[in-house]
């Protein structure tokens, strides 16, 4: 879990990361609201949790988890998600383990939270067993870490756009950015096992994709990062390109667009 180097603020890469970080903040990240208050609601997240959020982002799950009485902080390595949090008077971290532990104490005395979360950052992580590793390591005996996915491709009208992120992609680097990967059956389960966790339920919760025009559905669905290799690969003008034209099936007379969608949620207890 280090923290990202950005360079010069100058660079046409940190301008388009930060316009990125502002659709997230302001177009996408509702879309997943229906996700974070079924975990809180399972868990009976109040006054008693400690709840931190690994790769946060902008910090709206930590919002309602903070309405909800619980304590919490966050975990994000992009500067410009992470400012955008801190400006919502939250408390989120560029590295855990640097800003959370004292410089000579070992991994396992880092402070621990009853819930961990990985709400976004799971299905585009480069290396997500060591993810579900760190959750667990960071969650108190008897606390709960959750792992967000994205449902069967079947149930998500939105598995055809997301193809675009993989056919314009470096041929190298699809594979590691397939965003339903995790949604094959026993995946997460395995993840979880391995990380010593218990496994203690889920669910599947709908959480529709809607905007109000063609243009604010490209620039919400480029902020969520799972297009950044194509970007980067093919270029942004034919990814915004090929984006509009997969949304198509889903413009509404009243020019908004409307995709429906199932994320899916796994729970694991830390048992010691």
């Amino acid at each position: 879990m280090a923290s990202v180097s950005v360079s010069s603020d100058t660079t046409p890469g940190r301008t388009r990361a930060r316009q990125r970080a502002r659709d997230w903040a302001e177009i996408q990240e509702r879309m997943l609201v229906p996700l974070y208050e079924a975990v809180y609601q399972r868990l009976e997240v109040g006054p008693a949790s400690s709840v931190l959020g690994l790769g946060c982002r902008s910090g709206l799950a930590l919002l309602l988890a903070a309405a909800r009485g619980a304590e919490v902080v966050g975990l994000e390595p992009e500067a410009e998600l992470r400012s955008l949090a801190q400006d919502r008077s939250l408390r989120v971290l560029g590295d855990v383990y640097r800003e959370l532990a004292p410089a000579d104490s070992a991994a396992a005395r880092l402070p621990g939270h009853s819930l961990v979360t990985a709400f976004e950052h799971l299905s585009c992580a480069a290396d997500p067993q060591a993810l579900v590793r760190d959750a667990a390591r960071l969650t108190v005996p008897g606390g709960w870490v959750a792992l967000a996915t994205w449902g069967p491709p079947e149930r998500c009208q939105s598995a055809g756009v997301l193809r675009v992120a993989m056919r314009l992609a470096d041929p190298l680097l699809r594979v590691r950015y397939a965003p339903f990967t995790l949604s094959e059956p026993g995946a997460v389960e395995e993840l979880v096992a391995r990380a010593g966790l218990r496994l203690g339920g889920g669910g599947r919760v709908c959480c529709p994709f809607a905007y109000p025009d063609l243009d604010s559905a490209v620039r919400g669905l480029l902020s969520t990062g799972v297009f950044d290799p194509a970007v980067d690969y093919s270029g942004e003008r034919q990814a915004a390109k090929e984006i509009t034209e997969a949304l198509h099936p889903y413009l509404r007379a009243d020019g908004s667009v409307r995709m429906e969608n199932v994320f899916r949620y796994t729970l694991a207890e830390r048992v010691r």
